[in-house]
């Protein structure tokens, strides 16, 4: 797994301990019961922390870059003023390797499309149970695009409008294995690295070598460019 790694040295020669490091997640949300809630989820779950709430646009735009976070998870609403998507516009660039997540209520088309062109790297509601929250963040955190399954079924849904072109298209998933046309296929139905290892009786770990020749071979770097050129777009 992609954890970041701190090594400790022990009077042993040779030896050493690797401790690993915990997911750090700040949480921006105008709603207190919300932010709260999500709050308690992470802090109380192995391997997640808690780095840091906020409620408004401007404090989001102060505090992260200071906090510099691996996982945000962004509101959309934010209750007047900057919206979450225009604060991943302003931050993304300030903090690459920071990753947000929308997790949000909305569900329309226009908003997750700004969203993830904004530089959001995955797109939640916030009906989703904790455990995929949980998941999501992890998976996130390890170079994945998670998505709720009702929002990748619009994303698919919005490809599938256009028309597939013939010639350079099919040259560009020509380039691709068979296994990773599957996975490609998988992943534009919205389903996670667990669920498509169970689809195809592989290991996570093999999933995550298959996508990670996907993005390099298409020349994306998402879930959801990699699903743009599997629909000719």
């Amino acid at each position: 797994m992609n954890y970041h790694k701190v090594v400790l040295e022990v009077s042993a020669p040779n030896q050493t301990f690797v401790v690993m490091k915990d997911i750090s997640v700040c949480i921006v949300d105008d709603n207190n019961e919300l932010r709260s809630a999500l709050e308690e989820i992470v802090s109380m779950s192995n391997g997640f922390k808690c780095t840091g709430t906020m409620r408004t646009a401007d404090e989001a735009i102060r505090k992260l870059p200071l906090l510099n976070p691996d996982v945000v998870l962004m509101d959309i609403n934010l209750g007047g003023g900057d919206t979450g998507i225009d604060c991943v516009r302003e931050l993304k660039p300030r903090i690459p390797h920071t990753n947000f997540m929308m997790c949000t209520v909305y569900e329309e088309d226009e908003k997750i499309f700004e969203a993830l062109n904004a530089g959001a790297s995955g797109y939640i509601l916030k009906k989703t149970a904790p455990n995929k929250l949980l998941e999501s963040i992890r998976e996130l955190y390890e170079g994945g695009a998670p998505i709720s399954s009702q929002i990748a079924r619009k994303v698919v849904a919005a490809f599938q409008k256009h028309s597939i072109g013939s010639g350079t298209h099919e040259n560009e998933l020509a380039v691709l294995s068979n296994r990773e046309k599957e996975i490609l296929e998988l992943l534009s139905r919205g389903l996670r690295y667990k669920e498509i290892a169970n689809t195809l009786f592989i290991g996570q770990e093999t999933v995550r070598k298959h996508v990670y020749h996907v993005y390099e071979k298409l020349h994306v770097s998402n879930r959801v460019e990699a699903v743009n050129k599997y629909y000719g777009r």
